[in-house]
């Protein structure tokens, strides 16, 4: 746990516990007390304090030899497919500058699996249930050690032709267009995330640290979606820029995006 942030230790394990209750991830079941002390490196009574006030929000249910369950129900964020043709030329910039950002960094990648679609890969990516994809999972680095961790979903129909050797050689959209697709549009939300074990270990942060959190779908010029990608940044070592410009009357108040960017430190 992060012994820097003015929070106690056991709210810092509630914040991290609530995040990924919410994105689904216990729906199995919440760890148990000695899992989570582990998990955390903290005592019981911590572990418990943290799970008490779960409880008492009403996001967890824990019943004397069943265990602790998840009482929240995960809604999944919708990908509009019908963005203009005027949003995907403004995009244009960005997809250029990932490639750039993958060329002048480095990469370790962890792992590369072709497995089935898992429901949420397969309703995203437009896909049947079952049918199969490459989920690959990097961390990329800069001279100041690590970026970010990312985990990109590819039909395998398209991912059939690279693995973990080109992964780590090239960017994967460079890698997805030598695969014949020509990649059109890309949508993207960024929001904060916090960092759990696995994600403090792979950055080098503490648990609970705070982290930049993007979701980005990429569409090929037919507007069929070939790559989701999930990313978590240090907030330390990246910054998403962009310049805005306002259109229409004084009265209307719109600003659009006039160029994006994504930099890093």
């Amino acid at each position: 746990m992060s012994t820097a942030m003015p929070l106690p230790k056991y709210h810092q394990v509630y914040l991290v516990l609530r995040e990924q209750l919410h994105e689904g991830k216990f729906s199995q079941g919440v760890p148990g007390e000695l899992a989570l002390m582990e998990q955390f490196s903290v005592a019981r009574v911590t572990v418990r304090r943290a799970l008490s006030q779960l409880a008492q929000e009403g996001l967890i249910s824990r019943e004397p030899g069943r265990g602790t369950r998840s009482l929240v129900q995960r809604h999944l964020p919708k990908m509009d497919a019908g963005a203009h043709k005027t949003q995907q030329a403004r995009l244009t910039g960005l997809l250029e500058n990932l490639v750039s950002m993958g060329l002048r960094t480095t990469v370790k990648v962890l792992s590369v699996q072709r497995l089935p679609a898992p429901h949420e890969v397969a309703m995203t990516l437009q896909m049947q249930d079952g049918e199969l994809v490459q989920k690959a999972e990097r961390v990329r680095y800069t001279k100041e050690g690590p970026l970010s961790h990312i985990t990109t979903w590819v039909p395998e129909r398209i991912a059939s032709g690279f693995g973990r050797k080109e992964l780590t050689q090239k960017p994967i959209l460079m890698l997805l267009e030598e695969s014949g697709v020509k990649v059109g549009r890309a949508q993207q939300s960024i929001s904060a995330k916090l960092a759990d074990a696995s994600m403090a270990q792979h950055l080098d942060i503490a648990v609970g640290s705070a982290l930049l959190a993007v979701n980005r779908l990429i569409y090929d010029t037919d507007d069929k979606p070939i790559q989701w990608l999930h990313g978590l940044y240090r907030p330390d070592r990246y910054e998403y820029q962009m310049q805005l410009s306002r259109v229409g009357s004084i009265d209307a108040k719109v600003w659009v995006s006039k160029e994006l960017s994504a930099n890093f430190h």
